[in-house]
């Protein structure tokens, strides 16, 4: 390649911050802001140059099939500008944006064969290469996964959903198409690549220009002093008219480094090149971006009778020329062509005498180039009946159920107010000895009895009926569902005193492990983001909105990004943790069923089962769920006896109504499971009476023999029995009483 010029002013100058810029370093920074078509900010250019010797610069690509002339000259001419003004280029191969994209079908294989052909192209074409680092984005992801991710969820955590939608041009996207929930993870992956690669220029096209601002933005969010010199460089547009850009998957649009000279001369000849017309014609584009950078000059050779050959110096002699009709279309052409061919020459002979690189060609030549379209909700819904069977039976699979699976069956179909499906459930119990369950929780402030004592009583049936239980402490959903204000210390320690109830109210812990999610998906994370990002790209923006009742949400509020990370994670975990049952609450349904549904995209035989406990009212009338944030909705599980008292007298309970009353749901779904009887005790009104079951509960309170004041106190007292170890163990254990002091401190937040 021809050497560059440098067009550099001699005089010194001086920054707005009165720092003087020596000759050397304005000559740096004529060269280096050459590059752009725009810089923001021109003034931090400068002054970054006139600090840092060796600045970092990052550029990048996603490798999604055959490397025009756009990605290929511009990018050289680029890089060799950055280099040769002292600057240390890190070029990010974005493999796993191209998976999330569904470039080249999501197949992370083609992508990275594409990937090694962009490299041996930008090496035989004459990018120096002596300060550039190419870099991997799905390798260097893993290496320091415990650092990139939880910066990704930072960023979700601060810019709202609308905020990430106006990045969608970075992808060729409008905010307004069909978005997958990849489209989101996208942009925050995106945004923290700059930080992650320690990058004091970012380099990419004006079309990216969204996304780099966003991280400038986050710069004065988070208060870091220096922000990113955003250089954009000029998008070179497609040859045919009104083409903005070149696409791959139109042949015809683009010129390729590996064409050949027929072919170029092919295309070029067929190029909208309008006579006289200097806008937006893509002919006079390629002479002033590739041509006139490349060899300094320009020469058109012509017949003497048409004013023979002209070697032009700048683009505005050349405008001025075919403006006036001296310049006729044809010969620039001819030069353009010629031109051309001179400089890909050299990538034609390297992948033709090359094995690797011919190897690499002909595959990449053999890929259909893709875009990513989301999955629409499945059609095909699962059966959501509820049919408990309480005598043997045989499978649909013509297993014969032996009567220990039939009673362990029994006991974990207990626990769920609704399952799907239960001959899967069978199947299970009968084929597998210890079948994995998943439960979980938010660290999100003091624990409420739903949280501690339905917990307890659903894990130990469970692992009574010989399952494993995995406990998922979800501290990272706690912190991008800004919980405890997303302060991730307070949230650990919130945890910790979780696990400390459990243990006190009686939890059996011989077949449970606690899991830290954020421990367990930093030591796993090159399996776990990989299925994040499957996941998000499989399901459309709506659908993924739709789960917004496992945060508490509607899909109608104002969401952050991270609230679209959440539900593809919560998905994701199920997988991770190789759960075959779903033990969660009701109102995390939505993601279980995405789960489900995920299996049959992938063609997954083993669906996870969801098994759907009852969600435990708030004590006021029409309160669907306890809320941490009004007391008197919850009884936590270290209140003193006197409130417990006070909030069950206070609790709504209507004389001889059932439906929609919150005692007699305590009563349903805490304390007859947890005792398998309820007594009550009143010489007045009928005298002691023992009840076994809710039904019989229930029909003596409807027809009155059953009196409110004498439920609440009965209620009261069983309450009080079973909350009463962990009141002892707060009070003695040292441990218990440090943390729940400090729990209590902490400000509920959402």
């Amino acid at each position: 390649m021809e050497a560059l010029s440098i067009n550099a002013q001699t005089q010194a100058s001086s920054l707005p911050s009165g720092l003087e810029i020596s000759e050397e370093v304005e000559k740096r920074y004529n060269v280096v802001r050459s590059v752009g078509e725009q810089c923001i900010h021109d003034d931090e250019l400068k002054d970054l140059l006139a600090k840092k010797a060796a600045p970092v610069c990052y550029d990048g690509f996603e490798p999604s099939g055959r490397m025009h002339i756009a990605q290929g000259l511009m990018k050289i001419l680029n890089v060799n500008k950055l280099t040769s003004a002292g600057c240390r280029v890190k070029i990010w191969i974005a493999d796993w944006f191209a998976y999330m994209n569904n470039k080249l079908g999501g197949d992370l294989k083609k992508i990275r064969i594409v990937g090694d052909y962009y490299k041996e192209i930008f090496q035989a074409a004459g990018m120096n290469t002596e300060n550039v680092e190419f870099l991997w984005s799905s390798d260097e992801i893993n290496a320091r996964g415990d650092e990139y991710w939880p910066l990704v969820m930072d960023i979700a955590c601060r810019n709202s959903l609308a905020q990430i939608k106006r990045c969608m041009p970075i992808m060729g996207l409008s905010e307004t198409e069909e978005l997958s929930a990849s489209h989101i993870l996208y942009v925050c992956m995106q945004c923290a690549d700059t930080f992650f690669l320690e990058a004091d220029i970012c380099q990419l096209g004006v079309d990216q220009q969204t996304v780099n601002l966003l991280a400038r933005d986050y710069c004065d969010n988070t208060k870091r002093g220096s922000k990113p010199v955003i250089l954009s460089h000029h998008m070179l547009p497609g040859l045919q008219q009104g083409q903005k850009k070149m696409s791959k998957s139109d042949p015809s649009s683009a010129i390729f480094m590996e064409d050949e000279e027929a072919e170029v001369n092919v295309k070029i000849k067929k190029a909208y090149c309008p006579p006289d017309i200097v806008e937006g014609n893509p002919c006079l584009e390629y002479v002033k971006y590739i041509i006139l950078p490349w060899f300094s000059e320009f020469t058109v050779e012509r017949d003497e009778k048409y004013g023979g050959n002209r070697t032009f110096k700048s683009f505005e002699d050349i405008a001025a020329d075919y403006e006036s009709g001296q310049l006729h279309p044809k010969d620039l052409k001819d030069a353009l062509t010629k031109a051309l061919n001179k400089i890909l020459q050299p990538v034609r002979d390297h992948f033709k005498t090359n094995s690797r690189a011919k190897n690499l060609l002909k595959q990449v030549k053999g890929y259909k180039v893709t875009r990513v379209t989301p999955t629409a909700p499945s059609t095909e819904k699962e059966s959501l009946s509820v049919n408990t069977s309480n005598t043997a039976s045989s499978l649909a699979a013509g297993l014969q159920m032996s009567e220990e699976a039939e009673m362990k069956y029994q006991t974990v179909r207990s626990i769920g107010e609704e399952c799907i499906q239960e001959d899967e459930l069978k199947n299970l119990l009968a084929k597998k000895p210890a079948p994995i369950c998943y439960d979980g929780f938010e660290p999100s402030g003091r624990m409420h009895i739903a949280q501690g004592v339905m917990k307890v009583t659903n894990v130990n049936k469970l692992t009574s009926a010989g399952c494993q239980v995995k406990i998922w402490i979800a501290d990272w959903f706690a912190q991008l569902n800004n919980k405890l204000g997303g302060d991730l210390e307070r949230i650990r320690v919130v945890g910790e005193y979780f696990k400390e109830i459990w243990q006190a109210g009686g939890m059996n812990n011989d077949k449970v492990a606690f899991l830290w999610a954020s421990d367990e998906i930093n030591g796993k994370g090159n399996k776990y983001w990989p299925l994040v990002m499957d996941i998000a790209r499989r399901n459309n923006l709506r659908r993924i909105l739709r789960c917004g009742q496992i945060m508490g949400r509607s899909e109608t509020e104002v969401l952050s990004a991270a609230q679209i990370l959440y539900p593809c994670m919560q998905c994701a975990d199920i997988f991770l943790l190789e759960a075959d049952i779903c033990q969660l609450g009701m109102d995390q349904r939505k993601v279980n069923m995405l789960a489900r549904e995920y299996c049959a995209d992938i063609k997954r035989k083993n669906k996870p089962i969801i098994l759907s406990h009852h969600m435990l009212p708030g004590l006021q009338q029409g309160q669907e769920k306890m809320s941490k944030s009004d007391p008197s909705s919850a009884i936590f599980m270290e209140d003193e006896e006197a409130d417990v008292n006070e909030k069950i007298n206070k609790a709504y309970c209507p004389p001889r109504t059932v439906e929609g009353n919150p005692c007699l749901e305590y009563i349903k779904y805490i304390v007859l499971p947890r005792f398998d009887e309820f007594k009550v005790e009143n010489e007045k009104n009928g005298g002691n009476k023992t009840f076994k079951s809710f039904e019989d509960i229930a029909s003596d309170y409807e027809s009155g023999e059953l009196h409110p004041e004498d439920l609440k106190k009965a209620l009261m007292k069983a309450l009080n029995i079973t909350l009463q170890p962990v009141r002892d163990h707060f009070k003695t254990n040292e441990r218990a009483k440090n943390l729940l002091e400090q729990v209590k401190a902490f400000r509920v937040t959402r």
